[in-house]
Protein backbone atom coordinates (compact mmCIF):
# COMPACT_ATOMS: atom_id res chain seq x y z
CA UNK A 1 0.00 0.00 0.00
CA UNK A 2 1.33 3.65 -0.62
CA UNK A 3 0.05 5.77 2.26
CA UNK A 4 0.50 8.69 0.07
CA UNK A 5 -1.90 7.90 -2.07
CA UNK A 6 -4.48 5.49 -0.48
CA UNK A 7 -6.23 5.24 3.05
CA UNK A 8 -3.63 4.49 5.57
CA UNK A 9 -5.18 0.99 7.26
CA UNK A 10 -4.17 0.58 11.57
CA UNK A 11 -4.93 -3.27 11.51
CA UNK A 12 -1.72 -5.28 12.25
CA UNK A 13 0.25 -2.86 10.92
CA UNK A 14 3.75 -3.47 11.52
CA UNK A 15 5.31 -0.56 9.99
CA UNK A 16 5.13 2.84 12.81
CA UNK A 17 5.47 4.89 9.96
CA UNK A 18 1.64 5.49 9.29
CA UNK A 19 1.29 6.07 13.14
CA UNK A 20 4.01 8.54 13.25
CA UNK A 21 2.49 10.44 10.19
CA UNK A 22 -1.05 10.19 12.51
CA UNK A 23 0.25 11.67 15.20
CA UNK A 24 1.70 14.32 14.03
CA UNK A 25 -0.95 15.37 12.29
CA UNK A 26 -2.63 15.08 15.24
CA UNK A 27 -0.26 17.21 17.14
CA UNK A 28 -1.88 20.32 15.34
CA UNK A 29 -4.70 20.30 17.81
CA UNK A 30 -2.43 20.53 20.49
CA UNK A 31 -0.59 23.61 18.76
CA UNK A 32 -4.00 24.80 18.44
CA UNK A 33 -5.20 24.32 21.96
CA UNK A 34 -2.15 25.16 24.05
CA UNK A 35 0.70 26.46 21.79
CA UNK A 36 -0.72 29.27 20.25
CA UNK A 37 -4.72 29.75 21.93
CA UNK A 38 -2.72 29.59 25.83
CA UNK A 39 0.94 30.42 25.16
CA UNK A 40 0.64 33.03 22.47
CA UNK A 41 -1.12 35.38 24.84
CA UNK A 42 2.86 35.58 27.23
CA UNK A 43 4.02 37.48 23.94
CA UNK A 44 1.44 39.86 23.44
CA UNK A 45 0.96 40.89 27.20
CA UNK A 46 3.98 43.24 27.46
CA UNK A 47 2.85 45.57 24.60
CA UNK A 48 -1.01 44.80 25.31
CA UNK A 49 -0.54 45.74 28.87
CA UNK A 50 1.76 48.87 27.97
CA UNK A 51 -1.01 49.92 25.46
CA UNK A 52 -4.15 49.28 27.74
CA UNK A 53 -2.59 50.23 30.92
CA UNK A 54 -3.20 46.51 32.52
CA UNK A 55 -1.83 45.93 35.83
CA UNK A 56 -0.22 42.45 36.67
CA UNK A 57 -2.81 41.18 38.15
CA UNK A 58 -5.81 42.22 35.38
CA UNK A 59 -2.66 40.73 32.78
CA UNK A 60 -2.50 37.60 34.67
CA UNK A 61 -6.88 37.61 34.76
CA UNK A 62 -6.66 36.72 31.38
CA UNK A 63 -4.91 33.85 31.61
CA UNK A 64 -7.17 33.06 34.74
CA UNK A 65 -10.20 33.46 32.26
CA UNK A 66 -8.71 31.35 29.73
CA UNK A 67 -8.21 28.48 32.11
CA UNK A 68 -11.56 28.83 33.46
CA UNK A 69 -12.49 27.99 30.49
CA UNK A 70 -10.65 25.32 30.06
CA UNK A 71 -11.83 23.87 32.82
CA UNK A 72 -15.74 24.28 31.37
CA UNK A 73 -14.30 22.45 28.79
CA UNK A 74 -13.10 19.45 30.45
CA UNK A 75 -16.18 19.39 32.86
CA UNK A 76 -18.37 19.13 29.82
CA UNK A 77 -15.92 17.18 27.33
CA UNK A 78 -17.13 13.82 28.78
CA UNK A 79 -21.04 15.06 28.00
CA UNK A 80 -19.95 15.87 24.42
CA UNK A 81 -18.28 12.68 23.90
CA UNK A 82 -21.74 10.70 24.63
CA UNK A 83 -23.33 12.81 21.79
CA UNK A 84 -20.82 13.20 19.09
CA UNK A 85 -17.85 11.67 17.31
CA UNK A 86 -14.19 12.24 18.90
CA UNK A 87 -13.01 12.96 15.57
CA UNK A 88 -15.98 15.80 14.87
CA UNK A 89 -15.11 17.41 18.42
CA UNK A 90 -11.45 17.95 17.36
CA UNK A 91 -12.55 19.86 14.03
CA UNK A 92 -15.02 21.56 15.18
CA UNK A 93 -13.13 22.55 18.74
CA UNK A 94 -9.68 23.91 16.82
CA UNK A 95 -12.73 25.73 14.29
CA UNK A 96 -14.32 27.39 17.60
CA UNK A 97 -10.74 28.23 19.02
CA UNK A 98 -9.28 29.74 16.06
CA UNK A 99 -12.33 32.24 15.59
CA UNK A 100 -12.00 33.01 19.20
CA UNK A 101 -8.40 33.37 18.99
CA UNK A 102 -9.52 36.10 15.58
CA UNK A 103 -12.13 37.58 17.87
CA UNK A 104 -9.00 39.32 20.31
CA UNK A 105 -7.90 41.66 18.03
CA UNK A 106 -11.47 43.12 17.67
CA UNK A 107 -11.49 44.52 21.17
CA UNK A 108 -9.46 47.00 23.89
CA UNK A 109 -11.90 47.25 26.64
CA UNK A 110 -11.26 44.60 29.27
CA UNK A 111 -14.25 42.83 29.72
CA UNK A 112 -14.53 41.33 25.93
CA UNK A 113 -11.26 40.09 26.33
CA UNK A 114 -11.80 38.27 29.00
CA UNK A 115 -15.12 37.01 27.92
CA UNK A 116 -12.93 36.05 24.46
CA UNK A 117 -10.55 34.26 26.79
CA UNK A 118 -12.88 32.15 28.69
CA UNK A 119 -14.06 31.09 25.23
CA UNK A 120 -11.19 30.59 23.57
CA UNK A 121 -10.21 28.29 26.69
CA UNK A 122 -13.58 25.99 26.61
CA UNK A 123 -12.79 25.37 22.65
CA UNK A 124 -9.14 24.48 23.54
CA UNK A 125 -10.09 21.93 26.24
CA UNK A 126 -12.33 19.69 23.98
CA UNK A 127 -9.62 19.69 21.28
CA UNK A 128 -6.92 19.10 23.81
CA UNK A 129 -8.60 16.21 26.27
CA UNK A 130 -10.04 14.60 22.31
CA UNK A 131 -6.65 14.72 21.02
CA UNK A 132 -4.76 13.06 23.52
CA UNK A 133 -7.63 10.13 23.92
CA UNK A 134 -6.91 9.84 19.89
CA UNK A 135 -3.28 10.01 20.51
CA UNK A 136 -3.79 7.61 23.32
CA UNK A 137 -5.84 4.86 21.31
CA UNK A 138 -3.00 5.33 18.51
CA UNK A 139 -0.23 3.95 20.83
CA UNK A 140 -3.02 1.10 22.28
CA UNK A 141 -2.19 -0.09 18.48
CA UNK A 142 2.46 0.57 19.34
CA UNK A 143 2.11 -0.38 22.82
CA UNK A 144 6.14 -0.74 22.18
CA UNK A 145 6.32 2.89 21.29
CA UNK A 146 3.02 4.67 23.10
CA UNK A 147 5.27 6.79 25.13
CA UNK A 148 6.73 8.22 22.02
CA UNK A 149 3.35 8.24 20.31
CA UNK A 150 2.24 10.17 22.76
CA UNK A 151 4.89 12.66 22.97
CA UNK A 152 4.23 13.37 19.60
CA UNK A 153 1.00 14.50 20.14
CA UNK A 154 1.76 16.64 23.01
CA UNK A 155 5.07 17.59 21.53
CA UNK A 156 2.80 19.79 19.02
CA UNK A 157 2.39 22.32 20.94
CA UNK A 158 5.94 23.18 20.62
CA UNK A 159 5.47 23.84 17.31
CA UNK A 160 2.18 26.14 18.14
CA UNK A 161 5.19 28.10 20.63
CA UNK A 162 7.67 28.09 17.50
CA UNK A 163 5.23 29.87 15.41
CA UNK A 164 4.15 31.83 17.71
CA UNK A 165 7.82 32.98 18.46
CA UNK A 166 8.44 33.73 15.05
CA UNK A 167 5.61 35.09 13.85
CA UNK A 168 4.49 37.38 16.74
CA UNK A 169 7.43 40.36 16.95
CA UNK A 170 7.43 40.60 13.24
CA UNK A 171 4.05 41.44 12.98
CA UNK A 172 4.39 43.57 16.40
CA UNK A 173 7.30 45.41 14.54
CA UNK A 174 5.30 46.03 11.10
CA UNK A 175 2.06 47.12 12.68
CA UNK A 176 2.39 50.72 13.80
CA UNK A 177 -0.97 52.03 14.02
CA UNK A 178 -2.58 52.22 17.73
CA UNK A 179 -3.30 48.44 18.67
CA UNK A 180 -0.98 47.18 16.49
CA UNK A 181 -0.61 43.64 18.74
CA UNK A 182 -4.64 42.74 17.03
CA UNK A 183 -3.05 42.61 14.11
CA UNK A 184 -0.63 39.51 15.71
CA UNK A 185 -4.39 38.01 17.10
CA UNK A 186 -5.72 37.94 13.26
CA UNK A 187 -2.31 36.42 12.05
CA UNK A 188 -2.44 33.53 14.88
CA UNK A 189 -5.95 33.02 14.09
CA UNK A 190 -5.01 32.25 10.02
CA UNK A 191 -2.32 29.96 11.04
CA UNK A 192 -4.89 28.16 13.79
CA UNK A 193 -7.87 27.66 10.43
CA UNK A 194 -5.09 26.40 9.05
CA UNK A 195 -3.95 23.76 11.28
CA UNK A 196 -7.91 22.68 11.22
CA UNK A 197 -7.87 22.13 7.85
CA UNK A 198 -4.74 20.42 8.17
CA UNK A 199 -6.11 18.02 10.99
CA UNK A 200 -8.96 16.75 8.24
CA UNK A 201 -7.04 13.75 7.58
CA UNK A 202 -6.17 11.87 10.65
CA UNK A 203 -9.73 12.57 11.72
CA UNK A 204 -11.26 10.87 9.02
CA UNK A 205 -8.58 7.87 8.79
CA UNK A 206 -9.01 7.26 12.72
CA UNK A 207 -12.64 7.65 12.59
CA UNK A 208 -12.70 4.85 10.00
CA UNK A 209 -10.91 2.17 12.61
CA UNK A 210 -12.72 0.97 15.39
CA UNK A 211 -11.49 1.90 19.17
CA UNK A 212 -8.99 -0.88 20.00
CA UNK A 213 -10.64 -4.29 22.01
CA UNK A 214 -10.57 -3.61 26.04
CA UNK A 215 -9.69 -7.12 26.80
CA UNK A 216 -6.10 -6.59 24.78
CA UNK A 217 -5.29 -3.81 27.44
CA UNK A 218 -3.84 -3.16 30.87
CA UNK A 219 -6.42 -2.34 33.38
CA UNK A 220 -9.04 -5.41 33.03
CA UNK A 221 -12.43 -4.10 33.71
CA UNK A 222 -11.10 -1.53 36.45
CA UNK A 223 -13.36 1.45 36.82
CA UNK A 224 -12.07 4.96 36.87
CA UNK A 225 -12.79 6.31 40.46
CA UNK A 226 -10.83 9.81 41.76
CA UNK A 227 -9.58 8.08 44.87
CA UNK A 228 -7.37 5.52 42.88
CA UNK A 229 -5.79 8.43 41.51
CA UNK A 230 -5.87 10.84 43.95
CA UNK A 231 -2.33 11.25 44.70
CA UNK A 232 -1.21 12.03 40.98
CA UNK A 233 -4.06 14.19 40.64
CA UNK A 234 -3.07 16.46 43.48
CA UNK A 235 0.51 16.39 42.09
CA UNK A 236 -0.97 17.70 38.61
CA UNK A 237 -2.94 20.15 40.39
CA UNK A 238 0.00 21.77 41.56
CA UNK A 239 1.53 21.57 37.67
CA UNK A 240 -1.19 23.19 37.15
CA UNK A 241 -0.84 26.44 39.37
CA UNK A 242 3.13 26.22 38.64
CA UNK A 243 3.83 26.01 35.25
CA UNK A 244 1.28 28.61 33.83
CA UNK A 245 2.88 31.22 36.29
CA UNK A 246 5.84 30.74 34.29
CA UNK A 247 4.50 30.50 30.78
CA UNK A 248 2.44 33.72 31.50
CA UNK A 249 5.06 36.06 32.78
CA UNK A 250 8.73 34.54 32.06
CA UNK A 251 8.58 36.88 28.40
CA UNK A 252 7.43 39.95 30.86
CA UNK A 253 10.24 39.45 33.17
CA UNK A 254 12.91 39.13 30.60
CA UNK A 255 12.00 42.35 28.66
CA UNK A 256 12.31 43.79 32.50
CA UNK A 257 15.40 42.52 32.87
CA UNK A 258 16.19 44.22 29.83
CA UNK A 259 16.46 41.44 26.91
CA UNK A 260 16.48 42.14 23.96
CA UNK A 261 13.65 41.18 20.95
CA UNK A 262 16.30 39.27 19.03
CA UNK A 263 16.93 37.42 22.42
CA UNK A 264 13.65 37.11 23.20
CA UNK A 265 12.50 35.59 20.51
CA UNK A 266 15.39 32.94 20.31
CA UNK A 267 14.33 31.99 23.70
CA UNK A 268 11.40 31.48 23.09
CA UNK A 269 11.39 29.30 19.92
CA UNK A 270 14.03 27.79 21.34
CA UNK A 271 11.75 26.37 24.25
CA UNK A 272 9.48 25.28 21.84
CA UNK A 273 11.60 23.34 19.68
CA UNK A 274 12.68 21.69 23.06
CA UNK A 275 8.86 20.98 23.48
CA UNK A 276 8.91 19.16 20.03
CA UNK A 277 12.09 16.91 21.20
CA UNK A 278 10.76 16.44 24.23
CA UNK A 279 8.51 13.43 22.57
CA UNK A 280 11.85 11.27 22.70
CA UNK A 281 13.52 12.22 25.66
CA UNK A 282 11.01 11.05 28.13
CA UNK A 283 9.34 8.00 25.79
CA UNK A 284 11.28 5.69 28.12
CA UNK A 285 10.36 7.28 31.24
CA UNK A 286 6.61 6.76 30.25
CA UNK A 287 6.78 3.50 29.23
CA UNK A 288 8.25 2.22 32.41
CA UNK A 289 6.35 3.56 34.82
CA UNK A 290 3.10 2.81 35.72
CA UNK A 291 3.02 4.83 39.14
CA UNK A 292 3.37 8.57 40.03
CA UNK A 293 7.14 8.43 39.10
CA UNK A 294 7.14 10.07 35.91
CA UNK A 295 5.03 12.63 36.84
CA UNK A 296 6.79 13.43 40.18
CA UNK A 297 10.26 13.63 38.37
CA UNK A 298 8.88 16.28 35.56
CA UNK A 299 7.71 18.39 38.28
CA UNK A 300 10.73 18.70 40.14
CA UNK A 301 12.95 19.01 37.50
CA UNK A 302 10.42 22.08 36.00
CA UNK A 303 10.42 23.38 39.33
CA UNK A 304 14.24 24.12 39.12
CA UNK A 305 13.97 25.25 36.04
CA UNK A 306 11.30 27.62 36.59
CA UNK A 307 12.65 29.09 39.71
CA UNK A 308 15.90 30.28 37.44
CA UNK A 309 15.24 33.43 36.03
CA UNK A 310 13.97 34.48 39.79
CA UNK A 311 17.86 34.20 40.90
CA UNK A 312 19.67 35.73 37.85
CA UNK A 313 19.44 37.42 35.09
CA UNK A 314 22.98 35.48 32.95
CA UNK A 315 21.34 34.89 29.99
CA UNK A 316 23.02 31.43 29.78
CA UNK A 317 21.29 30.53 32.74
CA UNK A 318 18.00 31.61 31.96
CA UNK A 319 18.44 30.28 28.04
CA UNK A 320 18.74 26.99 29.82
CA UNK A 321 16.03 27.35 31.93
CA UNK A 322 14.09 28.01 28.53
CA UNK A 323 15.06 24.88 27.25
CA UNK A 324 14.80 22.49 30.24
CA UNK A 325 11.26 24.11 30.64
CA UNK A 326 10.52 23.33 27.32
CA UNK A 327 12.25 19.93 27.28
CA UNK A 328 10.14 18.92 29.90
CA UNK A 329 6.28 20.69 31.18
CA UNK A 330 4.65 18.66 27.99
CA UNK A 331 5.66 15.78 29.35
CA UNK A 332 4.31 15.99 32.86
CA UNK A 333 0.90 16.46 30.98
CA UNK A 334 1.69 13.26 28.22
CA UNK A 335 2.60 11.23 31.67
CA UNK A 336 -0.79 11.62 33.05
CA UNK A 337 -2.26 10.23 29.96
CA UNK A 338 0.30 7.47 29.95
CA UNK A 339 -0.52 6.58 33.78
CA UNK A 340 -4.27 6.31 32.89
CA UNK A 341 -3.73 4.28 29.55
CA UNK A 342 -1.23 1.77 31.89
CA UNK A 343 -3.84 1.60 34.47
CA UNK A 344 -7.43 1.53 32.80
CA UNK A 345 -9.03 -0.09 30.48
CA UNK A 346 -9.47 1.92 26.91
CA UNK A 347 -13.01 2.55 27.93
CA UNK A 348 -12.35 4.51 31.19
CA UNK A 349 -9.63 6.58 29.27
CA UNK A 350 -11.67 9.30 28.02
CA UNK A 351 -12.95 9.61 31.71
CA UNK A 352 -9.82 9.62 33.34
CA UNK A 353 -8.31 11.97 30.74
CA UNK A 354 -11.15 14.05 31.45
CA UNK A 355 -10.37 13.97 35.08
CA UNK A 356 -6.94 14.90 35.53
CA UNK A 357 -7.40 18.06 32.92
CA UNK A 358 -10.26 19.72 35.51
CA UNK A 359 -7.36 19.25 38.16
CA UNK A 360 -4.99 21.05 35.58
CA UNK A 361 -7.71 23.30 34.39
CA UNK A 362 -8.45 24.46 38.14
CA UNK A 363 -4.90 24.92 38.87
CA UNK A 364 -4.27 27.07 36.02
CA UNK A 365 -7.22 29.34 36.99
CA UNK A 366 -5.54 29.64 40.57
CA UNK A 367 -1.66 30.32 38.70
CA UNK A 368 -1.41 33.43 36.62
CA UNK A 369 -4.02 35.65 39.31
CA UNK A 370 -1.85 34.84 41.95
CA UNK A 371 1.41 35.10 40.33
CA UNK A 372 0.48 38.45 38.42
CA UNK A 373 -0.81 39.27 42.59
CA UNK A 374 2.57 38.89 43.87
CA UNK A 375 4.32 40.62 40.79
CA UNK A 376 2.30 44.09 41.79
CA UNK A 377 4.03 43.73 45.21
CA UNK A 378 7.78 44.63 46.40
CA UNK A 379 8.99 40.92 44.84
CA UNK A 380 7.78 41.90 41.52
CA UNK A 381 8.20 39.18 38.90
CA UNK A 382 10.57 37.23 40.18
CA UNK A 383 9.12 36.53 43.54
CA UNK A 384 6.20 35.16 41.24
CA UNK A 385 8.55 33.20 39.28
CA UNK A 386 9.46 31.31 43.33
CA UNK A 387 5.58 30.77 44.08
CA UNK A 388 5.35 28.76 40.29
CA UNK A 389 8.53 27.11 41.42
CA UNK A 390 7.21 25.55 45.02
CA UNK A 391 3.78 25.09 43.54
CA UNK A 392 5.57 22.86 41.36
CA UNK A 393 7.80 21.01 43.80
CA UNK A 394 4.81 20.39 45.91
CA UNK A 395 3.11 18.75 42.83
CA UNK A 396 5.97 16.50 43.05
CA UNK A 397 6.21 15.65 46.56
CA UNK A 398 2.12 13.82 45.86
CA UNK A 399 2.74 12.64 42.71
CA UNK A 400 5.71 9.76 44.43
CA UNK A 401 2.87 9.09 46.81
CA UNK A 402 1.17 7.55 43.20
CA UNK A 403 0.82 3.88 43.17
CA UNK A 404 0.24 1.65 40.08
CA UNK A 405 -3.27 -0.07 40.23
CA UNK A 406 -2.11 -2.92 37.55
Amino acid sequence: MNPRTEPVSLTDMPDTTPYVRLALALSLGAAVSLGITRFAYGLLLPPMREDLGWSYTLAGAMNTFNALGYLIGALATPWLMRRFSPTGLLLSGSLLASLFMGLSGFFTAAAPLLAQRLLAGVASAVVFIVGGLLAARLGARQPRRSGFLLGLYYGGTGLGIVVSALGVPPVLAAASQPHGWAWAWWGLALVCLLATALMAWPARVLAAHAVPSASAQAGGGRVFQVRDFVFSLAGYAGFGVGYIGYMTFVIALLREQGGSSGSITLFYALLGVAVVASSRIWAGLLDRHRDGQALARLNALLGVAAIVPALTSSWPLVLTSGLVFGGVFLSVVASTTALVRHNLPPAQWAAGISAFTIVFAAGQIVGPTVVGFIADGPGGLARGLVFSAVALWLGAAFAMKQKALV
